[in-house]
């Protein structure tokens, strides 16, 4: 890699504390020490080439305190790059030969230590959001020793998420994968040591469908799950192969940060949880359905309540985040559906992988429940007569949910569906 070196006259930072932890990136080892640090303009919007440039934009971010916002080329179309340059973002390609900037349409003077993220974009278009390295980095009581995979799109929360705790803390080391080598990650992982992941439930659910062998080779003793709803189903499949690990999910986004971990098992988290009040936490609380979050990590100009737009359900005892607001409740002739619930009824099934729901227009009710499904790979060893058809499943969601929840019509499709984010907006 020949990216230009940083002419900065000296650190504005000290150098981070995890500047010596090992990083595994297109088949290379390198530490965050033995990184260039490019030459950036001051702020600027980098669209990096590949994961090891984004590393690279991070350490120089980490050092110097350039106004950054990282995102890969595919993430800003040309509506998102007008809009940058306009806020006087210089938009710079950074990739083997260099950084090849675009100037911004007016010039301004540069934030320090402003770190920006854009938002998935699950309720429209990507927003920016800005943060510091401070309010990123969720993660500081001492750990131990851990070699991380990183299967993250470079920029986005969950990869500052994983990227800030190695940065920050010594022994968290990092094995990153391109999206070229996901399908293959459990291989990557095992031949590099990796024993703590972060995904998302869509990224863990693949994984199980293509390969659990091999995922199971891999000696995990942390799993994250994160970036979508987290139902129980996903929770045992990853419970079974790693009887021993502990298993994680955590609620986050780009507006409020890290704001709920759960270690127990269990999808939601406890009824107890909410409105209680402690210094340096984020406070939980639930309005019309909706889950709202008081966050220390929120983002720049976020503070107070923030309505999340995910809706939430309480049932024994536990508070389970089913989806988005404007996509999770569908009206079928009068009355109410969560398609998160119908959703985690399927994902139940024993020879179900993965389910999405939704709402089709139907001409008396108003609006029909539907869902699409792919089926686990049959297990040889198993004395079940064979693969259910559309009527199986439908009958199984009919013994477990109201009549007008009951999916009209289920289409199974032959592999899971996957964004660069690792989700499938379901």
């Amino acid at each position: 890699m020949t990216v230009a070196t940083s002419r900065h006259p000296a650190p504005a930072h000290p150098e981070p504390a995890g500047v010596d932890n090992r990083l595994v990136v297109g088949g290379a080892a390198l530490t965050w020490r033995s990184l260039p640090t490019p030459t950036l303009p001051d702020p600027a919007a980098v669209l990096a080439h590949s994961a090891v440039h984004a590393l690279t934009a991070a350490r120089q971010h980490a050092v110097h305190g350039t106004e950054l916002l990282l995102s890969t080329a595919s993430r800003v179309d040309e509506a998102m790059r007008a809009e940058l340059l306009e806020a006087g973002f210089t938009v710079s390609v950074l990739d083997d030969d260099g950084v090849h900037p675009s100037a911004p349409a007016r010039s301004r003077a540069a934030e320090p230590g402003r770190l920006w993220l854009l938002t998935s974009g699950s309720t429209g278009r990507p927003k920016r959001v800005g943060h510091t390295l401070d309010t990123l980095t969720t993660v500081r009581a001492d750990q131990p020793d851990r070699t991380w995979l990183c299967p993250y799109a470079p920029g986005t929360y969950a990869w500052w998420q994983v990227v800030t705790l190695s940065l920050t803390q010594p022994g968290q080391h990092l094995v990153v994968v391109e999206p070229d080598e996901l399908d293959d990650w459990p291989s990557v992982a095992a031949a590099h040591g990796v024993d703590a992941a972060s995904g998302t439930p869509t990224f863990w659910r693949r994984t199980l469908y293509r390969d659990a062998e091999a995922l199971a080779r891999v000696p995990l003793r942390q799993i994250t799950l994160g970036g979508e709803p987290v139902d129980q189903a996903i929770l045992d499949q990853l419970r079974e192969v790693f009887p021993a690990a502990r298993i994680s999910w955590i609620y986050a986004s780009s507006e409020v940060g890290a704001s709920i971990v759960v270690h127990d098992g269990r999808a939601g988290f406890p009824v107890d949880w909410l409105d209680r009040v402690t210094p340096g936490r984020p406070t939980l609380s639930v309005r019309d359905d909706e889950l709202v979050v008081t966050s220390p990590y929120h983002g720049a100009g976020l503070a107070g309540p923030i309505r999340t737009g995910d809706r939430v359900q309480v049932l024994d005892g536990r508070v389970l985040i089913t989806g988005r607001l404007d996509s999770d409740e569908i009206n079928v002739g009068g009355s109410k559906v969560s398609a998160g619930v119908v959703r985690g009824v399927l994902a139940a099934h024993p020879a179900v992988a993965w389910a999405r729901v939704t709402g089709r227009r139907a001409p008396v009710l108003g609006r029909m429940v539907v869902a699409e499904v792919v089926l686990a790979p049959a297990d040889p060893a198993s004395t079940d007569p064979g693969v259910p058809d559309e009527a199986a499943l439908v009958r199984w969601c009919a013994d477990q949910l109201p009549e007008h929840a009951v999916p009209r019509r289920i289409r199974v499709l032959t592999d899971i569906p996957v964004k660069e984010t690792l989700k499938s907006d379901v």
